[in-house]
């Protein structure tokens, strides 16, 4: 299958100049990040694993923007004599074949991250039972697309022959199927129990901004994987473009999310924050003594509504509930 679209080596010069616009602007939402995860939080408050997270995704990226920017170099400098067309068709070598590993490897941490806020948020394993047979899908393909590439020879060495293309569309459907699924059920769940305390509790919830940023989040990503997909499987050279610039947008939905949830939690455990009508000896007695977070199981919730001696739970806790099971 032949590609079509614009030349390769405008397709390279492209995507490196927007891979590294979009790499710079995760870079600021990373510095945001650290601070939601660590902005007034003891040591023991802190949650590693999401920081871990953060920092592998943006080494993976950082590798994968330098790569671009070698292979740009060697492309259109190192190699000019055998013809920048012919060296960015080569999908054999060796720096185009890292850079789909380090892709892929971003691609199976984002969209494992999501499954588990699922399953934290959920609490049950056979919700995330279909996500997670679809994430060892991807990883599946994933290994089989890197290997199909890295085998490539002159007369399959273009990346839409069957050879390499039927491995390549499958992990774009599998991780694009995976995101949508994922994110819509942690959605759906945060929206039913916002859902069922507002019928109880008239205060205002603090959890449906985070449930937006979740989908602003899911629609980002699957709106550049399905551009990429469309490309692919028309032949369009443009994909190469849209590949590039996935791998710093995996970092920025993942980091948006985690800003909003830890700006949320911040500003209600900040000691100056009261309701109107207060009196001044109430907010000064709050300053004094502010509260901790409220640490609830959202299981607990579940079980309280079976319990008819129990009181419905109050908003706040549910609030607090969802944002460490989202933090977590």
């Amino acid at each position: 299958m032949s590609s079509t679209g614009i030349p390769l080596d405008t397709a390279a010069i492209i995507s490196t100049v927007l891979e590294g616009i979009l790499y710079g602007f995760s870079l600021m939402m990373f510095g945001g990040t650290m601070w939601a995860l660590s902005y007034r939080r003891h040591k023991r408050d802190i949650n590693r694993l999401m920081m871990a997270i953060a920092f592998l995704l943006l080494i993976l990226s950082t590798i994968h923007i330098i790569v671009n920017i070698k292979r740009l170099v060697d492309g259109l400098v190192t190699y000019r004599d055998i013809g920048p067309l012919v060296f960015f068709a080569d999908v054999a070598q060796e720096t185009f074949v890292f850079k789909n590993a380090v892709y892929s490897l971003q691609t199976l941490l984002g969209d494992g991250v999501v499954i588990y806020r699922c399953y934290v948020v959920w609490q049950s394993f056979w919700v995330i039972l279909l996500p997670l047979m679809l994430w060892c899908s991807v990883a599946t393909a994933a290994v089989g697309s890197v290997y199909s590439v890295s085998q490539a020879t002159v007369n399959s060495g273009n990346i839409f022959f069957k050879e390499t293309g039927q491995w390549i569309t499958a992990f774009f459907a599998f991780t694009l199927t995976t995101n949508l699924l994922g994110s819509g059920l942690l959605a759906y769940r945060i929206w039913t129990i916002n859902r069922n305390t507002g019928t109880l509790r008239s205060t205002r919830s603090t959890t449906m901004p985070i449930v937006r940023v979740l989908m602003d989040a899911a629609i980002l990503y699957s709106v550049t994987l399905f551009t990429a997909l469309v490309c692919f499987v028309c032949g369009n050279n443009g994909q190469y473009v849209v590949l590039d610039m996935i791998t710093p947008i995996i970092s920025i939905a993942f980091y948006m999310v985690l800003i909003r949830v830890g700006i949320s939690k911040n500003a209600r455990n900040s000691p100056t924050t009261v309701r109107s009508g207060e009196n001044s000896q109430t907010l000064q007695s709050s300053q004094q003594y502010p509260l901790q977070p409220v640490q609830v199981h959202i299981s607990q919730f579940t079980e309280r509504n079976k319990d008819p001696t129990n009181g419905p739970p109050s908003r706040a806790s549910q609030d607090a509930s969802l944002k460490g099971d989202l933090d977590a």
